[in-house]
């Protein structure tokens, strides 16, 4: 056994490539953001309970398992993220589940994301999970936990339909949209659609229609408080057409976002 080792370990034939493990989490850092900053809002206006960090455990876990999943459909090894996957859907089923006994009208709201889900599972048979219109629909997705948080923190008994909820709630789930899609068409224009300038275009004038959205919000919110919403949303737009000017690294894209995403919370804190 000894010789055969020697062999093995002083040979020049070249060994076959070690097999790379699909990472635990996934590679996309931002997304962890996208994911916090609905239930951050939420939580300004609502007193967070036990039931909200069941929530908050099943939507965290839900993500990476949903990472998984696309890449067992598209990867040319997909046994690589069965393990992964199997881990965070167990992670995420068992809160879901007690979240379902608890307050059997989520699983309206599951209906509702099975469909949207669904979208982003035939982009990703595709291989086009960065399309514009897949990642709208996972900002929809986000912004639909707004509500959804207010109604499990607060132990509402029916689905947190528009009409239902207060009037701030509602202001927050548009004001999560618009912030979320916002930062998607931004990042795009720097990054992974820089050579096409309509993204560019698109950013700025969807930054700048956001302030003008914000005001009506601040006006629905109450005023003179509601005025703290609009000012994160003209800081949005003037990073619109600051940030990106000269090339930046997409590590200072990311925090600047994150910063952007941490005012956004604060100003509807202060509101």
């Amino acid at each position: 056994m000894g010789a055969g080792a020697t062999q093995v370990s002083t040979s020049t034939a070249p060994r076959p490539a070690a097999r790379r493990r699909a990472p635990v989490l996934p590679p996309q850092h931002g997304a962890w953001a996208f994911l916090a900053l609905p239930l951050v809002l939420a939580c300004t206006v609502v007193t967070p309970s036990w039931w909200t960090v069941v929530l908050a455990v099943a939507w965290f876990a839900a993500y990476p398992a949903s990472y998984a999943g696309g890449r067992l459909l598209r990867d040319r090894r997909p046994e690589r993220f069965r393990r992964p996957f199997v881990l965070w859907a167990a992670l995420a089923a068992v809160p879901a589940a007690l979240l379902l006994l608890r307050f059997p009208w989520l699983a309206w709201v599951g209906v509702v994301l099975f469909a949207l889900v669904a979208v982003n599972v035939r982009y990703a048979r595709r291989n086009n999970e960065r399309a514009l219109a897949n990642d709208l629909v996972v900002v929809t997705e986000c912004a639909l936990l707004v509500p959804v948080t207010w109604a499990v923190s607060t132990a509402a008994s029916t689905v947190p339909l528009p009409g239902t909820v207060p009037a701030q709630i509602a202001v927050l789930t548009v004001v999560c949209w618009l912030v979320l899609a916002g930062s998607t068409l931004h990042v795009k224009a720097l990054i992974r659609e820089r050579r096409d300038p309509r993204y560019a275009r698109a950013s700025r004038a969807f930054a700048v229609s956001s302030v003008v959205v914000s005001v009506a919000l601040a006006a629905k919110w109450g005023l003179p408080e509601g005025w703290a919403l609009v000012v994160p949303f003209a800081a949005l737009a003037v990073r619109a057409f600051l940030v990106g000017r000269r090339p930046a690294r997409a590590k200072v894209i990311g925090l600047v976002e994150l910063a952007m995403f941490a005012l956004v919370a604060v100003a509807a804190w202060l509101a």
